[in-house]
Formats: C-alpha cells, sequence, structure tokens
C-alpha cells in the first residue's frame, strides 16, 4: 500500500529520556463514581475508586500493557484516556495538550488523533450498518471524507490494511466471523487516522486460533503507520507478545511497572508475582517443580478499599506495622522498573519470608470475565 492510512508519522527508536516521545501522560488520574440511594438518586452515600490516583507515560510508537484482575480499574482507566469517562482528579495530557478539561469541539477534534478498539466486535459495530458505512461514519464526522472516487479509494486501502477483500464494504457484521468483526473495528479506528490506539480486551472474545493472527496484525499496523498502543488485557500471555512496557493494576492504582522482558523475568511485587505464577507452562516437568503463589481471600470492594497498601490483606509478605497504615509509593529499583511496595527489595532478597497461606487460599488465575 502506497499511501499511509492512518495519517501518523513513522516513529524512530524511541528515547526514554526526551519529552518529545512522550504521547500520554497521566499525573494522578482518578476517576471515582458515586453510590446513589434514594427513592430519585438525590444522595451520595458513598463512591466506587475505580481509578485512584494512576501515573504513567506511553511513549509515541511503543504499546503499554495493562494487566490486572476484572474489577482492577484498566478499562475504566483506557476510558478516561480517551475522555469516555471524566476523571475525578488528576491531569490526562495527550502530545502536550492537557484534556481534563477540554469540552466541546475542541475535544471532539482531539478524538480524531486517539481511537479505542472494543473487546466484542459483534456488540461494537451497529448490526443496521454495512462495513462501508461504518467506515465512513468517522471520516465524515472529522471532515475526512472527499468525493466518492477518494473516500472508496480509502476504504479500499482500509480494508487492504486490515487483510479484508472490498467487497466486506456491502456486507452487514452479522455475515462476519469474530476475527473478520474485529479487523472491521480496527478498520474503523484507522479510518480517522489516529496517533493513540487504545485496545480494550482486543481477543479476549475470539478462538485461540484467530488471536494470534488479530495480534500480528496489530503489529504489522503499528510499524507500517508509527501507531501507539495502550492495551488492556488479562491475559498475560498476550501482554508478554504485544507490549514493551507493562503496568499492573490492583484495586484502582499501579503496583508495578518495567519493561515487558524484564517483569515477565523477575517480578518484584507480590501481587505481580502471584499474577505470573498462575500462568501455566507447557512444559510438564517444569509446570509440576514449580512453585505457586496462593492468595488468601477475594479481591476487596473498590467501594471500600483497605487502608494503607491496598493489598496487604491478601500479600504473604505483609508487614503489619507498616503495610496496614501507609500507602507506599510507586518508585523505581532499577532503571524503568517502579513497584509499589514497601519492602520489594527485601522480598527480592530473601530477606522476608512468605506467610504459609491459610485453608481459605485461591488460586490466582486472570478472569475472563
Amino acid at each position: 500500500m502506497s499511501e499511509n492510512v492512518s495519517g501518523a508519522e513513522e516513529s524512530g527508536p524511541v528515547d526514554a529520556t526526551s519529552d518529545e516521545d512522550v504521547l500520554v501522560e497521566l499525573d494522578d488520574v482518578k476517576v471515582h463514581f458515586p453510590i446513589k440511594k434514594g427513592v430519585v438518586l438525590d444522595r451520595t452515600v458513598g463512591h466506587v475508586f475505580a481509578v485512584d490516583g494512576v501515573s504513567l507515560t506511553i511513549r509515541r510508537g511503543e504499546t503499554y500493557g495493562l494487566v490486572g484482575e476484572s474489577g482492577c480499574g484498566k478499562s475504566t482507566l483506557g476510558r478516561a484516556v480517551l475522555r469516555l469517562e471524566q476523571p475525578t482528579g488528576g491531569k490526562v495530557v495527550f502530545s502536550g495538550t492537557d484534556l481534563s478539561g477540554m469540552r466541546g469541539e475542541k475535544l471532539r477534534r482531539m478524538r480524531q488523533r486517539m481511537q479505542m478498539v472494543f473487546q466484542d466486535p459483534l456488540s461494537s459495530l451497529d448490526p443496521r450498518q454495512s462495513v462501508e458505512s461504518l467506515l465512513v461514519e468517522g471520516m465524515r464526522a472529522h471532515g475526512m471524507a472527499g468525493d466518492k472516487a477518494s473516500t472508496d479509494e480509502r476504504l479500499r486501502e482500509l480494508l487492504d490494511a486490515v487483510g479484508l477483500p472490498p467487497t466486506a464494504l456491502r456486507k452487514y457484521p452479522h455475515e462476519f466471523s469474530g476475527g473478520q468483526r474485529q479487523r472491521i473495528g480496527i478498520a474503523r479506528a484507522l479510518s480517522v487516522g489516529p496517533e493513540l490506539v487504545v485496545a480494550d480486551e482486543p481477543v479476549s472474545a475470539l478462538d485461540v486460533s484467530v488471536q494470534a493472527q488479530v495480534l500480528n496484525l496489530l503489529e504489522d499496523l503499528q510499524e507500517e503507520f508509527g501507531l501507539t498502543y495502550l492495551v488492556i488485557a488479562h491475559d498475560l500471555a498476550v501482554v508478554r507478545h504485544i507490549a514493551d512496557r507493562v503496568g499492573v493494576m490492583y484495586l484502582g492504582g499501579i503496583v508495578e511497572e518495567s519493561a515487558s522482558d524484564d517483569l515477565y523475568a523477575e517480578p518484584l511485587h507480590p501481587y505481580s508475582k502471584a499474577l505470573l505464577s498462575a500462568v501455566p507452562v507447557p512444559d510438564p516437568q517444569v509446570e509440576d517443580g514449580r512453585e505457586q503463589i496462593l492468595l488468601s481471600g477475594d479481591l476487596p470492594s473498590p467501594a471500600n478499599p483497605p487502608s494503607g497498601c491496598r493489598f496487604h490483606t491478601r500479600c504473604p509478605w505483609r508487614q503489619e506495622e507498616r503495610c496496614d497504615t501507609e500507602r507506599p509509593a510507586l518508585r523505581e529499583l532499577a532503571t524503568g522498573h517502579r513497584v509499589a511496595c514497601h519492602y520489594a527489595e527485601q522480598i527480592r532478597d530473601g530477606e522476608i519470608e512468605p506467610r504459609q497461606a491459610g485453608p481459605e487460599a485461591v488460586d490466582l488465575v486472570p478472569s475472563h470475565s
């Protein structure tokens, strides 16, 4: 394909120290949902702390993976980046522009540069619209649709980019397989030339055999169009395959962040250790010899999070005098490796031994809900 469909420029090597290479910056972002009661729901009796003080950066041209249990706030955070959810506090900065207070036409124009690929490719596509109508809609909304000849050419290029034939334009979503529908969703996101694509569980609704195809497609499109991705997933294998850096979320906050290879080689936060220990290894001998970390209890309610470290109610390395009362800061233990744990170094060096899990311990397998 000769023309760059996305409109984004190719990205070169990323310099982690350069502000120009930072596309998205979150500074202490909070998203709190009020809990209403009363006959007309006129009383606020509390809040759900879905996202509670997240700070991170996403560099141009990279793929940032966000993982965690169902209910940890990762999808809400992704929607807050696009301003589909209004942040309660903090700042969302996109390409040097603060989106937090942006409204109306300014926000609409900015959204041309930020698009989303949704989890369920069927429910995210209007069943009454043909593929042509779905792709042209965004282009018209942002004034990018020209005459019929140029629009048709652009549509053909979009379909070619995602591996679909031109005949798909006349069909409707129900006429496609799940993998093909997700390709249509990706083409729709590309149609307005975004710089950032937020992919919320982009392959979780697909068969395993199709997941690899869609992931490879996302990687090819990133290289071709210089895209930046925020990939939200519960499947750690998916994130390991596609992400350059990974942030691990727990109960509304980031507990660990590092380069993907570093996280999978040596997780430093107790929650990350538990998550990775639950991932099956295809070698039976290695699997039998692995130590699996069992956690006690369930994920606490985000409407009533624990004091101090949010993970202390389930942590095998809990130290009561500090973990129960003081919330740990996300601090850098190695270059590019940040951990929110008071005792991460002592746990890494074996100076603190984990407690034995009680009879109520649960197998921590990432949720597929």
